[in-house]
């Protein structure tokens, strides 16, 4: 049976992806603060712990219910989105959490992969559109932790590395259609937000070779009129 670690499983994302995984008949590990009931196993990490001790616990528990096997596929959607610029009030905090959230994670997950995904297994991160682009100055950490994995895909796609046959893919939202989203921003434009699903079936097309990935690549994905495209 294929299997699968989604780092952020109990998200909106997250748990849309078990949920795509889990209907194809793959087994399926979450890693996050919480446990997702869908997920065959998981693995419940504690925030307040520095990245050395998380990571090495995380990729120990990942060995040990694994056990001995590979992973066909490893995504990580841990994340969140914090505004703020130099003068904000919570600007160094928001900022630390938004490292924690996307380059701790994905650091974690890469040292996953080289560990425990299969060669040629896929390995997807996430990144932003809006990081990609430019300049955030009113969302200065989250873009700068962004950034800093849109590097982190270029590099684990790379000879020596230390995944092996690597197939690295970031994948870049504008904005997701998650009902926190919903609830925050009730008047806004929700057919240019992208549906979870739209995600979920692109990995799992991924994952499955139904649809060809290019290493190293960061894919934008941009709804129009309720209608994804992949860039």
């Amino acid at each position: 049976m294929p299997s699968v670690i989604v780092y952020g499983g109990c998200g909106a994302l997250g748990s849309a992806i078990i949920s795509m995984f889990k209907k194809q008949a793959w087994q399926v590990l979450s890693i996050d603060f919480n446990a997702n009931v869908e997920a065959d196993n998981n693995i419940t990490v504690l925030s307040e712990q520095p990245l050395v001790h998380q990571g090495t616990k995380v990729t120990e528990d990942v060995g040990a219910l694994l056990d001995g096997a590979k992973a066909d596929a490893l995504v990580c959607v841990a994340g969140g989105w914090q505004g703020g610029n130099a003068a904000s009030k919570n600007f160094l905090r928001n900022a630390d959490l938004s490292l924690k959230q996307s380059v701790h994670t994905s650091l974690i997950a890469a040292n996953i992969a080289a560990r425990h995904l299969k060669p040629s297994g896929l390995l997807v991160l996430t990144g932003a559109v809006a990081a990609a682009q430019g300049g955030t100055p009113g969302m200065i950490g989250y873009g700068m932790a962004k950034a800093a994995v849109h590097h982190m895909v270029a590099s684990l796609a790379m000879d020596g590395s230390g995944i092996d046959s690597p197939r690295v893919v970031g994948v870049l939202p504008v904005t997701l259609d998650t009902p926190a989203n919903r609830s925050a921003m009730p008047n806004a434009d929700h057919s240019s937000w992208t549906p979870l699903a739209d995600i979920a079936d692109l990995l799992y097309k991924w994952a499955t070779n139904q649809s060809s990935c290019e290493n190293g690549r960061l894919y934008s994905l941009v709804t129009k009129d309720s209608v994804t495209s992949i860039e």
